[in-house]
Protein backbone atom coordinates (compact mmCIF):
# COMPACT_ATOMS: atom_id res chain seq x y z
CA UNK A 1 0.00 0.00 0.00
CA UNK A 2 1.34 3.18 -1.41
CA UNK A 3 1.53 5.94 1.31
CA UNK A 4 -1.29 8.68 1.06
CA UNK A 5 0.07 12.10 1.35
CA UNK A 6 -3.42 14.63 1.26
CA UNK A 7 -2.60 17.83 -1.48
CA UNK A 8 -2.38 20.93 -0.67
CA UNK A 9 -22.71 27.44 26.42
CA UNK A 10 -24.03 23.31 27.15
CA UNK A 11 -25.40 22.55 30.57
CA UNK A 12 -22.46 20.18 31.82
CA UNK A 13 -24.33 19.01 35.72
CA UNK A 14 -20.83 19.14 36.98
CA UNK A 15 -20.30 15.46 35.22
CA UNK A 16 -16.93 16.17 34.13
CA UNK A 17 -15.13 19.46 32.59
CA UNK A 18 -14.05 20.11 29.21
CA UNK A 19 -10.91 19.81 26.81
CA UNK A 20 -9.40 22.52 25.43
CA UNK A 21 -6.21 23.64 23.70
CA UNK A 22 -5.27 26.10 20.75
CA UNK A 23 -7.60 28.57 19.13
CA UNK A 24 -7.52 30.01 15.72
CA UNK A 25 -9.98 31.05 12.67
CA UNK A 26 -10.05 30.34 8.37
CA UNK A 27 -12.53 28.80 6.85
CA UNK A 28 -11.95 26.46 4.27
CA UNK A 29 -12.22 27.35 0.57
CA UNK A 30 -11.38 27.01 -2.84
CA UNK A 31 -12.53 24.32 -5.37
CA UNK A 32 -12.38 20.76 -5.31
CA UNK A 33 -9.16 19.01 -5.26
CA UNK A 34 -7.16 22.31 -4.25
CA UNK A 35 -6.15 22.25 -0.56
CA UNK A 36 -5.89 26.03 0.72
CA UNK A 37 -3.85 26.64 3.52
CA UNK A 38 -3.99 25.20 7.16
CA UNK A 39 -6.44 27.34 9.60
CA UNK A 40 -3.85 29.13 12.10
CA UNK A 41 -5.64 27.34 15.05
CA UNK A 42 -8.29 24.42 15.50
CA UNK A 43 -9.20 22.72 12.46
CA UNK A 44 -12.65 21.62 15.09
CA UNK A 45 -13.70 23.30 18.02
CA UNK A 46 -16.51 22.96 20.15
CA UNK A 47 -17.95 25.21 22.63
CA UNK A 48 -20.53 24.06 25.40
CA UNK A 49 -21.98 21.38 22.92
CA UNK A 50 -24.91 19.74 24.22
CA UNK A 51 -27.55 17.41 22.27
CA UNK A 52 -31.03 16.30 24.24
CA UNK A 53 -33.14 13.80 23.20
CA UNK A 54 -36.57 13.19 24.53
CA UNK A 55 -39.01 15.52 26.92
CA UNK A 56 -39.75 16.08 30.13
CA UNK A 57 -38.38 12.76 32.30
CA UNK A 58 -37.38 10.89 29.61
CA UNK A 59 -34.57 13.43 28.89
CA UNK A 60 -31.08 11.71 27.85
CA UNK A 61 -27.62 13.99 27.54
CA UNK A 62 -26.26 12.17 25.08
CA UNK A 63 -23.67 15.14 25.16
CA UNK A 64 -24.01 17.30 27.49
CA UNK A 65 -21.52 20.34 27.66
CA UNK A 66 -18.24 19.36 25.86
CA UNK A 67 -15.42 22.01 24.56
CA UNK A 68 -12.94 20.72 22.43
CA UNK A 69 -10.38 21.97 20.26
CA UNK A 70 -9.01 19.79 17.55
CA UNK A 71 -5.57 21.26 15.99
CA UNK A 72 -4.98 21.27 12.58
CA UNK A 73 -2.51 17.87 11.36
CA UNK A 74 -3.87 16.39 14.86
CA UNK A 75 -5.55 12.63 14.92
CA UNK A 76 -7.51 12.35 17.87
CA UNK A 77 -9.35 9.38 19.54
CA UNK A 78 -12.72 9.38 20.87
CA UNK A 79 -13.22 6.11 23.47
CA UNK A 80 -15.46 5.50 25.44
CA UNK A 81 -18.13 2.62 26.70
CA UNK A 82 -21.25 2.06 24.37
CA UNK A 83 -23.91 4.39 24.95
CA UNK A 84 -21.53 7.56 26.45
CA UNK A 85 -22.20 9.82 23.70
CA UNK A 86 -18.64 9.63 21.42
CA UNK A 87 -21.31 8.76 17.91
CA UNK A 88 -23.17 11.52 18.78
CA UNK A 89 -20.30 13.94 19.17
CA UNK A 90 -18.73 12.60 15.88
CA UNK A 91 -21.88 13.60 13.46
CA UNK A 92 -22.10 17.08 15.50
CA UNK A 93 -18.51 17.87 15.25
CA UNK A 94 -19.28 16.86 11.20
CA UNK A 95 -22.64 18.69 10.64
CA UNK A 96 -24.83 15.26 10.32
CA UNK A 97 -26.68 16.65 13.75
CA UNK A 98 -27.60 19.99 15.18
CA UNK A 99 -27.04 21.01 19.25
CA UNK A 100 -29.15 20.93 21.48
CA UNK A 101 -26.89 24.47 22.58
CA UNK A 102 -23.41 25.33 21.94
CA UNK A 103 -21.42 25.75 19.55
CA UNK A 104 -19.25 23.75 16.23
CA UNK A 105 -16.59 25.73 14.37
CA UNK A 106 -14.83 24.27 11.65
CA UNK A 107 -11.49 25.56 10.13
CA UNK A 108 -12.89 29.03 12.41
CA UNK A 109 -16.45 28.68 10.92
CA UNK A 110 -19.20 28.70 12.74
CA UNK A 111 -21.47 25.58 11.44
CA UNK A 112 -23.77 24.97 13.64
CA UNK A 113 -26.67 28.04 12.85
CA UNK A 114 -26.10 27.20 8.76
CA UNK A 115 -28.92 26.42 7.04
CA UNK A 116 -29.26 22.67 5.51
CA UNK A 117 -27.64 23.89 1.86
CA UNK A 118 -24.95 26.43 3.01
CA UNK A 119 -24.21 23.05 5.56
CA UNK A 120 -24.42 20.59 2.90
CA UNK A 121 -21.99 22.30 0.85
CA UNK A 122 -20.12 22.88 3.55
CA UNK A 123 -19.43 19.03 4.20
CA UNK A 124 -19.03 18.28 0.90
CA UNK A 125 -15.94 20.58 0.54
CA UNK A 126 -14.31 20.37 4.32
CA UNK A 127 -15.25 16.93 5.79
CA UNK A 128 -15.01 13.32 4.96
CA UNK A 129 -16.68 10.63 6.51
CA UNK A 130 -15.57 6.72 7.39
CA UNK A 131 -18.34 4.86 8.88
CA UNK A 132 -18.41 1.35 9.89
CA UNK A 133 -20.52 -0.10 7.57
CA UNK A 134 -18.86 1.66 4.70
CA UNK A 135 -22.14 3.30 3.06
CA UNK A 136 -20.95 2.81 -0.45
CA UNK A 137 -23.32 3.43 -3.38
CA UNK A 138 -23.48 -0.60 -4.48
CA UNK A 139 -24.77 -0.16 -8.15
CA UNK A 140 -21.30 2.23 -8.62
CA UNK A 141 -17.85 1.12 -9.23
CA UNK A 142 -15.18 1.84 -6.38
CA UNK A 143 -13.96 4.17 -8.66
CA UNK A 144 -17.39 5.83 -8.90
CA UNK A 145 -17.94 5.99 -5.47
CA UNK A 146 -14.64 8.21 -4.90
CA UNK A 147 -15.72 10.15 -7.80
CA UNK A 148 -18.64 11.16 -6.60
CA UNK A 149 -18.12 13.40 -4.09
CA UNK A 150 -15.90 15.57 -6.37
CA UNK A 151 -18.77 15.15 -8.89
CA UNK A 152 -21.12 16.73 -6.56
CA UNK A 153 -18.71 19.52 -5.28
CA UNK A 154 -17.95 21.08 -8.64
CA UNK A 155 -15.25 19.25 -9.97
CA UNK A 156 -15.04 18.11 -13.92
CA UNK A 157 -15.57 14.47 -14.50
CA UNK A 158 -11.92 14.46 -16.20
CA UNK A 159 -10.94 15.47 -12.90
CA UNK A 160 -13.08 13.74 -10.61
CA UNK A 161 -11.70 10.54 -12.68
CA UNK A 162 -8.00 11.84 -12.11
CA UNK A 163 -8.16 12.35 -8.53
CA UNK A 164 -10.16 8.94 -7.73
CA UNK A 165 -7.46 6.93 -9.69
CA UNK A 166 -4.76 8.35 -7.72
CA UNK A 167 -6.92 7.94 -4.19
CA UNK A 168 -6.88 4.20 -5.88
CA UNK A 169 -3.60 3.81 -6.00
CA UNK A 170 -3.00 5.15 -2.94
CA UNK A 171 -4.80 3.55 -1.04
CA UNK A 172 -3.63 -0.32 -2.99
CA UNK A 173 -7.02 -0.69 -5.26
CA UNK A 174 -6.08 0.47 -8.42
CA UNK A 175 -6.30 -3.08 -9.84
CA UNK A 176 -10.05 -3.38 -7.88
CA UNK A 177 -11.14 0.39 -9.48
CA UNK A 178 -13.68 -1.70 -11.64
CA UNK A 179 -15.33 -3.43 -9.15
CA UNK A 180 -18.92 -3.59 -7.43
CA UNK A 181 -18.69 -3.39 -3.93
CA UNK A 182 -20.30 -6.59 -3.68
CA UNK A 183 -17.33 -7.59 -5.38
CA UNK A 184 -14.90 -6.57 -2.32
CA UNK A 185 -13.64 -7.53 1.10
CA UNK A 186 -14.82 -5.82 3.95
CA UNK A 187 -11.20 -4.18 4.36
CA UNK A 188 -11.17 -3.33 0.17
CA UNK A 189 -14.65 -1.60 0.79
CA UNK A 190 -13.32 0.35 3.94
CA UNK A 191 -10.34 1.27 2.20
CA UNK A 192 -12.35 2.72 -0.74
CA UNK A 193 -14.70 4.39 1.74
CA UNK A 194 -10.83 6.06 2.97
CA UNK A 195 -10.24 7.29 -0.37
CA UNK A 196 -13.84 8.56 -1.07
CA UNK A 197 -13.39 10.80 2.34
CA UNK A 198 -10.03 11.80 0.98
CA UNK A 199 -11.51 13.06 -2.21
CA UNK A 200 -12.10 16.82 -2.21
CA UNK A 201 -8.95 17.16 0.11
CA UNK A 202 -11.08 17.64 3.02
CA UNK A 203 -10.06 20.21 6.25
CA UNK A 204 -10.93 17.25 8.71
CA UNK A 205 -11.77 13.43 8.41
CA UNK A 206 -14.51 12.04 10.53
CA UNK A 207 -13.92 8.24 10.94
CA UNK A 208 -17.23 6.20 13.16
CA UNK A 209 -15.53 2.69 14.44
CA UNK A 210 -13.64 2.05 11.31
CA UNK A 211 -12.59 -1.10 11.93
CA UNK A 212 -15.99 -2.24 13.75
CA UNK A 213 -16.67 -4.76 10.87
CA UNK A 214 -13.16 -6.06 10.11
CA UNK A 215 -10.99 -8.63 10.64
CA UNK A 216 -7.38 -8.70 12.24
CA UNK A 217 -6.04 -8.65 8.60
CA UNK A 218 -7.99 -5.85 7.43
CA UNK A 219 -7.83 -3.62 10.51
CA UNK A 220 -3.86 -4.01 10.03
CA UNK A 221 -4.34 -2.03 6.45
CA UNK A 222 -7.03 0.68 7.62
CA UNK A 223 -4.68 1.37 10.50
CA UNK A 224 -1.62 1.78 8.45
CA UNK A 225 -3.43 3.66 5.63
CA UNK A 226 -4.69 5.74 9.28
CA UNK A 227 -1.10 6.44 10.53
CA UNK A 228 0.06 7.20 6.59
CA UNK A 229 -2.89 9.95 6.99
CA UNK A 230 -1.80 10.86 10.16
CA UNK A 231 2.19 11.18 9.26
CA UNK A 232 0.97 13.43 6.07
CA UNK A 233 -0.67 15.81 8.59
CA UNK A 234 -3.90 15.07 7.78
CA UNK A 235 -7.10 16.26 10.70
CA UNK A 236 -8.02 13.16 11.58
CA UNK A 237 -10.95 12.35 14.54
CA UNK A 238 -11.65 8.32 15.08
CA UNK A 239 -15.00 7.32 17.44
CA UNK A 240 -13.17 3.56 18.29
CA UNK A 241 -13.97 0.71 21.22
CA UNK A 242 -10.63 -0.42 19.18
CA UNK A 243 -7.29 0.27 21.92
CA UNK A 244 -5.50 -1.00 18.29
CA UNK A 245 -6.71 2.03 16.41
CA UNK A 246 -6.90 4.83 19.41
CA UNK A 247 -2.68 3.87 19.93
CA UNK A 248 -2.26 5.14 16.42
CA UNK A 249 -3.35 8.55 17.88
CA UNK A 250 -1.87 11.82 18.84
CA UNK A 251 -4.37 12.05 22.06
CA UNK A 252 -7.15 9.91 23.38
CA UNK A 253 -10.03 11.53 24.86
CA UNK A 254 -12.53 9.67 26.70
CA UNK A 255 -16.02 10.06 27.26
CA UNK A 256 -18.64 8.88 29.78
CA UNK A 257 -22.53 9.79 30.40
CA UNK A 258 -22.06 12.35 27.43
CA UNK A 259 -19.06 14.51 28.79
CA UNK A 260 -15.16 14.30 28.95
CA UNK A 261 -13.80 12.17 31.62
CA UNK A 262 -10.14 12.01 30.42
CA UNK A 263 -7.99 13.80 28.09
CA UNK A 264 -4.66 12.08 27.41
CA UNK A 265 -1.45 12.84 24.91
CA UNK A 266 0.15 9.98 23.22
CA UNK A 267 4.14 9.61 23.19
CA UNK A 268 5.44 8.19 19.76
CA UNK A 269 5.33 4.61 21.37
CA UNK A 270 1.55 4.63 21.37
CA UNK A 271 1.80 4.70 25.27
CA UNK A 272 -0.15 6.64 27.57
CA UNK A 273 1.92 9.80 28.68
CA UNK A 274 -0.37 11.91 30.01
CA UNK A 275 -1.12 15.08 29.25
CA UNK A 276 -4.39 15.13 31.47
CA UNK A 277 -6.75 17.67 33.03
CA UNK A 278 -7.34 15.04 35.47
CA UNK A 279 -11.30 14.74 34.91
CA UNK A 280 -13.08 13.65 37.71
CA UNK A 281 -17.15 13.47 38.88
CA UNK A 282 -19.70 12.00 37.01
CA UNK A 283 -21.65 9.16 37.57
CA UNK A 284 -19.04 6.72 38.75
CA UNK A 285 -16.03 9.31 39.27
CA UNK A 286 -14.90 9.09 35.02
CA UNK A 287 -12.70 6.12 33.78
CA UNK A 288 -9.43 7.26 33.91
CA UNK A 289 -7.36 6.17 30.36
CA UNK A 290 -5.57 3.44 32.15
CA UNK A 291 -8.45 1.80 33.20
CA UNK A 292 -10.13 2.37 29.80
CA UNK A 293 -7.16 1.49 27.28
CA UNK A 294 -4.94 -0.51 30.08
CA UNK A 295 -1.94 1.86 28.86
CA UNK A 296 0.58 2.52 31.71
CA UNK A 297 1.23 6.45 32.93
Amino acid sequence: MKTVVPRGSGRNRGRGRSSRSETGDSPRSGPAGRRPAEPAGPALRAVGLTRVYGEDESLVWAVDGVDLDVPAGQTLAVTGPSGCGKSTLLQLLGGLDRPSEGEVWLGGLRIDHLGERALARLRRRSVGFVFQAYHLMHELSAAQNVELPALLAGASPRAARRRAAELLQQVGLAGRARHLPSELSGGQRQRVAVARALANDPLVVLADEPTGNLDSAATHDILRLFDELRAAGQTLVMVTHDERVAATADRVVSMRDGAVADDTRLDGDGRGTRHTHGYGGGHGGGTGLGALLRWED
